[in-house]
């Protein structure tokens, strides 16, 4: 952190002492008040629900400007990487700083993939879970139970132990994420194929059989390999802030990382996917595109308790630049699979159409966001709505081990410990039950 050359001083209309607090710049971005001594400075707190105004950490990976609709992985721009760049090369530049060059691409492409594999005893920890048990609630608990499979992976602040668990799940959650879904429709579960790249291995586990060979279809294989890269980090979101949180107590990476999917697995935050289809969905079974201008009409009306799911983004106030790309990719599948015409996605088209034109939407900048068209490409290719959330875990993986790893190389980081605004009762007496 660069020191800036000014001050914050933070006076008190009570007449009590200023309070004189230092500023540090990043290298883009807003500059910070540190307020860490101001408890012992003041005798205060400051409060911020959902931490909204609050920078819990210095990080050197993701930086979005939610104003420009501007999102950079170390620096390169997220439409240059997701054109340029397959999933694995985003997921080196993530956990090391710098793209591969050819040599450590090849090397690290091998690493991953010769640990694909899961330990066979995983098998009979799923068989513990019910057959309708949702995805996440398996991922969940797989994810976590890896930690008693890899016991030479646990200790979280030795740095090779990071580094061997960082590898393992960026290459076994796709076989995670596979037996999870496989096990939920009651079909043999698909081992990984070493001469596969990462998408298409992952394509084959999920929708291969034993019975034929599987073919790879390059577009649909290109097309989930972006929606991994786009997925693949996003600053200090609720889940990323989860493992952060989780991992500074000293927990082991696995256990950090379950408590990520956890999180994920929210409405408002992995599973908006999710409940975007679902009301494309319900809109369908309403009447469909003839309903289209009524339902928006009932989004309109507050009191209505009709959302629109899709649209607009905590930090994104312009068009999110993702959800560009996953509306190429979208146009790019449905023609390939012969889709142009389903009618979900004509009615997707006319619900955005609405929305992009109608005032009321236009002036509160609810553009589309990546969820919108991610959920319509994932249906495209034909996996089940309630897979998108473990999807988005699969990709998500990476990001949070990268910022993982860079808290506990920080030597700044402490255990972390929110404060609170207190308006329970005073202190009080307990009476004998016979005067309560």
């Amino acid at each position: 952190m660069k020191l800036a050359d000014n001050k914050a001083t933070l006076s008190f209309s009570n007449g009590a002492p200023s309070v004189e607090l230092p500023v540090y710049q990043g290298n883009i971005g807003p500059d910070v008040i540190d307020i860490r001594k101001l408890y012992g400075q003041s005798g205060m707190f400051t409060y911020d629900p959902g931490f909204l105004s609050t920078a819990a950490c210095q990080s050197a990976i993701t930086y979005i400007d939610g104003d420009k609709g501007e999102l950079l992985y170390r620096g390169y721009p997220i439409e240059q990487l997701a054109k340029n760049c397959n999933f694995l090369e985003t997921c080196y530049l993530l956990l090391y700083g710098e793209l591969p060059n050819e040599t450590q691409k090849a090397d690290f492409e091998n690493r991953v993939t010769q640990h694909t594999m899961v330990n066979e005893q995983m098998q009979f920890f799923l068989r513990g879970f019910r057959r309708d048990a949702h995805p996440m609630a398996v991922l969940t608990g797989l994810v976590g139970g890896m930690s008693a499979f890899y016991h030479d992976s646990t200790d979280i602040n030795n740095p090779e132990h990071r580094e061997i668990a960082a590898i393992r799940l960026i290459a076994k959650m796709p076989t995670l994420v596979s037996m999870a879904y496989k096990y939920g429709v009651g079909q043999p579960y698909m081992y990984p194929k070493n001469d596969l790249s990462y998408a298409g291995n992952f394509m084959r586990m999920m929708f291969g059989n034993p019975c034929e060979e599987y073919k790879v279809n390059p577009v649909v294989e290109r097309a989930l390999d972006r929606i991994f890269i786009l997925h693949a980090d996003h600053e200090q979101n609720a889940s990323t802030s989860t493992v952060r949180l989780c991992g500074s107590s000293g927990t082991n990476p696995f256990a950090a990382i379950s408590a990520g999917v956890a999180c994920l697995w929210g409405p408002a935050h992995g599973g908006a996917n999710e409940a975007c289809l679902n009301m494309l969905e319900q809109i369908q079974a309403n009447g469909g595109i003839a309903k289209v201008g009524e339902f928006m009409e009932q989004v309109k009306d507050k009191t209505s308790g009709v959302k629109l799911m899709g649209f607009g983004h905590r930090v994104y106030k312009n068009y999110d630049p993702r959800a560009k790309l996953m509306q190429e990719t979208c146009n790019e599948i449905l023609q390939e699979l012969g889709l142009e015409k389903d009618p979900l996605f004509a009615l997707a088209k006319q619900v955005e159409k609405i929305a992009l034109e109608d005032d009321y939407f236009v002036s509160r900048k609810l553009y589309p966001n990546v969820d919108f068209y991610s959920g319509i490409v994932q249906r495209a290719i034909g996996i089940p709505v309630n897979l998108f959330t473990g999807i988005f875990a699969l990709a998500r993986t990476v990001g949070w081990i990268a910022q993982l790893n860079e808290q506990m190389a920080d030597p700044e980081y402490k255990i972390g410990r929110p404060r609170q605004l207190f308006t329970g009762s005073v202190a009080r007496d307990v009476k004998p039950i016979a005067q309560r």
